[in-house]
């Protein structure tokens, strides 16, 4: 079927979610967590010492206000930017790799990395020995606390930074100390924000860590969500053939995401010259993730329009839609 790019363009730009998420926003800072799918009440496990390594606290008890104030500040902050501004990419520099320097102890700059792996977590990753290669950029993007451990010749060792969405932060906060770190410590965590409320976890377990939990700038995850969309209503359209209204039932539009490792390449197209890209791909043959056994795609994702986003990343960066025309797209290769 044929429809114009402007169309695309236009549906794009369109969130059906935004009148639910300011509704859940509100809701929250109200202080009601009752909204299906989210903590039932307004208590929350806080990690503890304790023999059962949790404490049930309300949020509003003299005891705990604290948090609960730094929970309301950082949720206003963070649905403050929640707007189109595609400009953004050129903030990631201060926002993500200053503070991360800083933390590492390297020199203040306004440069990016010299190169950077994104490591993926695809079963493909154990049909190869990318190790070594990996091992040797200066940064190395890993995802969702991906086992590196009895995989190291395929996938290396190394990590700078630590690249989760925030159901992973979610489950880790439910541990002792809010233990996320399977790369160790001094990893800092770069994480997006997956419900508003997974910031009460931010909050719980941000002065707990001995390195830098980042919380992307919401215009980032905007700009990133309206790249996979219009990647994935021009393939469902162009690709498979069918009207584009009826796109949002086919992909249950509320659910509809852009998947960690895309915004993980988002987030080095803005900090690194040169990017190398493992791990991202399938294959009949091959398990989903090297790590699990997990063996189907998540519904909420659309891998083809992402793959198809990739391809003009390497091809033809100058058709992108959203991005910035200030930003310099840098090099970037796909090792399968």
């Amino acid at each position: 079927m044929r429809v114009s790019n402007s169309a695309l363009l236009q549906f794009a730009a369109i969130d059906l979610n935004e009148a639910n998420e300011k509704r859940d926003i509100e809701q929250l800072l109200e202080g009601n967590f009752n909204r299906p799918g989210r903590h039932r009440s307004n208590h929350f496990d806080l990690p503890t010492r304790s023999s059962t390594g949790r404490l049930p606290f309300q949020l509003r008890s003299p005891k705990y206000y604290r948090i609960w104030l730094h929970f309301r500040k950082s949720l206003r902050d963070w649905s403050r930017h929640k707007r189109f501004q595609p400009d953004i990419m050129l903030d990631l520099i201060d926002l993500v790799k200053r503070p991360i320097d800083q933390h590492y102890g390297l020199p203040s700059s306004n440069g990016r990395y010299a190169s950077c792996a994104v490591v993926g977590n695809s079963g493909i990753l154990l049909k190869v020995e990318y190790g070594d290669l990996i091992d040797s950029h200066e940064i190395v993007i890993r995802l969702n606390n991906a086992r590196t451990e009895g995989f190291q010749r395929n996938v290396g060792s190394k990590t700078n930074i630590s690249f989760v969405n925030s159901n992973i932060l979610h489950l880790c906060a439910r541990r002792e100390g809010c233990f996320c770190h399977p790369y160790g410590e001094k990893v800092p965590i770069v994480m997006y924000i997956c419900q508003a409320v997974h910031l009460i976890d931010y909050t719980i377990c941000n002065s707990s860590h001995k390195a830098p939990l980042l919380i992307t700038d919401a215009r980032f995850d905007l700009l990133c969500a309206r790249i996979v969309k219009y990647y994935s209503a021009k393939h469902f359209v162009e690709e498979m053939g069918k009207p584009l209204d009826e796109w949002a039932s086919a992909h249950d539009s509320h659910l509809f995401h852009y998947s960690s490792g895309m915004q993980a390449i988002m987030l080095a197209l803005g900090i690194c010259d040169r990017i190398s890209i493992f791990g991202f791909g399938k294959s009949a043959q091959a398990k989903h993730h090297y790590h699990t056994n997990q063996k189907a795609e998540l519904h909420l994702h659309d891998y083809e329009a992402e793959y198809a986003f990739y391809h003009d990343l390497i091809q033809r960066p100058e058709v992108i839609p959203f991005l910035s025309d200030k930003l310099k797209v840098p090099s970037v290769v796909i090792y399968h």
